[in-house]
């Protein structure tokens, strides 16, 4: 048996720090990243989407092209999402209406120093195509519906926000992480299930009940899909104001007015498919982009509608609540199309979204690969703190339980 002393013991500590020490601060200094970014099995790919002339480019499509995953940029061109170490040799696939695809390994654009893509835009030869007549792009598209979007049985998981205002502030706001058993837009909204919730400190004078889910609203604002509310598109008038592209296919943009001239609608639809890529309905925003499968699903909503005064009770003429509107936001997340992985059960979808009695689950909010901060979402959020001087994330603590 050999024995070591303590000064011996400590002559060879030392010698390790001497030889070996720096070694290990230079490897632990390379692998640092590596376990932030990997912390949870996750790692965050953010960034922003430019043009050429280094304009913010919003509402692009990013995803991985192996699989669903993916998210929509914001207003502000960033974008924000999470992918497993698994993915990290995937392509990460960027497009947008007007610009050329760019298609770049997760793990390359992980490397880069700066975090931004640089759209180049598309170059357009419309003159030499003979166009059909505005309005028969629009009934090719209705018709062409089932085709173009995923409408087979199908589960969607969204962000859905509302904001209540008053006098032009921001008196509520709720948040709901909804699944939906859908079959596309060419189908009534389907199966509703809200999984998740939570709300501000409610500062309203006047709080309103909605006798439904926003998402309701929602589904029924899109002209295309069957509701009570759609409209008969042949009945306006059509005409081209201008042209696009989508991953290589030409777009006709195409405005449509009604029989009251404030009643507008604008379309995106693809020369060739009949695809409809982008719908503007007054404030309302639909967003499409391509699944896996070469097929739409709806990608982003907005929206802001208000109240006129005889819809206001009485008793809130000539207060703040006289001048009452909801702001509204949408970002899916996940589109599974796997019938055996479908797993959604009806909740909530008859019910103000505010008023929905769900348990709070700080984890589950805390673990959600959140979107960039939107301007819709900070104007809200510093709207709602500037009214007693409480952050949104204490309100959240405090009023849900």
């Amino acid at each position: 048996m050999v024995y070591i002393t303590r000064s011996q013991n400590d002559n060879i500590f030392n010698t390790f720090l001497k030889n070996f020490f720096p070694f290990l601060i230079i490897i632990l200094f390379f692998l640092t990243p590596t376990i932030s970014q990997s912390q949870g099995g996750k790692v965050e790919i953010d960034g922003i989407i430019l043009d050429e002339t280094n304009f913010p480019v919003p509402y692009a499509a990013v995803g991985i092209v192996e699989k669903y995953l993916g998210t929509s940029s914001t207003e502000d061109g960033e974008f924000s999402m999470l992918v497993t170490k698994g993915e990290l040799q995937d392509s990460l696939s960027i497009s947008c209406l007007g610009y050329n695809t760019i298609k770049i390994k997760v793990e390359d654009y992980l490397n880069q120093e700066e975090k931004k893509i640089v759209l180049v835009e598309s170059v357009f030869e419309m003159d030499e195509i003979k166009l059909l007549n505005p309005l028969e792009y629009v009934l090719n598209a209705q018709k062409s519906l089932k085709e173009n979007t995923i409408s087979t049985p199908h589960q969607i998981e969204m962000l859905y926000r509302r904001a209540a205002t008053e006098g032009g502030r921001s008196k509520f706001f709720v948040e709901n992480y909804i699944k939906i058993r859908d079959r596309g837009p060419a189908y009534p909204l389907g199966v509703v299930e809200v999984a998740e919730a939570r709300k501000s400190a409610d500062y309203r004078i006047w709080k309103r009940v909605q006798w439904t889910h926003s998402i309701n609203h929602m589904a029924s604002g899109n002209p295309f899909r069957p509701s009570e509310k759609k409209p008969n598109l042949k009945k306006f008038t059509w005409k081209k104001i201008g042209d696009s592209s989508y991953e290589g296919e030409d777009v006709l943009i195409l405005e449509g007015t009604g029989k009251k001239k404030w009643n507008k609608i604008k379309l995106y639809i693809g020369i060739d498919t009949y695809s409809v890529y982008r719908i503007e309905k007054q404030k309302a925003l639909y967003i499409y982009q391509k699944h896996q499968n070469g097929k739409l699903y709806l990608s982003y909503y907005a929206n802001e509608w208000g109240f006129q005064r005889d819809m206001i009770p009485e008793k809130y003429w000539n207060t703040e609540a006289e001048k009452m509107s909801y702001r509204l936001e949408a970002f899916v997340y996940n589109i599974e199309t796997d019938k055996k992985k479908i797993r959604v059960r009806s909740f909530g979808d008859e019910t103000d979204m505010g008023s929905l009695d769900l348990p709070y689950h700080p984890a589950f909010w805390s673990n959600l690969s959140m979107p960039p901060d939107t301007k819709f979402y900070k104007k809200i959020k510093s709207e709602l703190e500037s009214n007693y001087g409480v952050s949104l994330e204490k309100q959240f603590e405090l009023v849900n339980k």
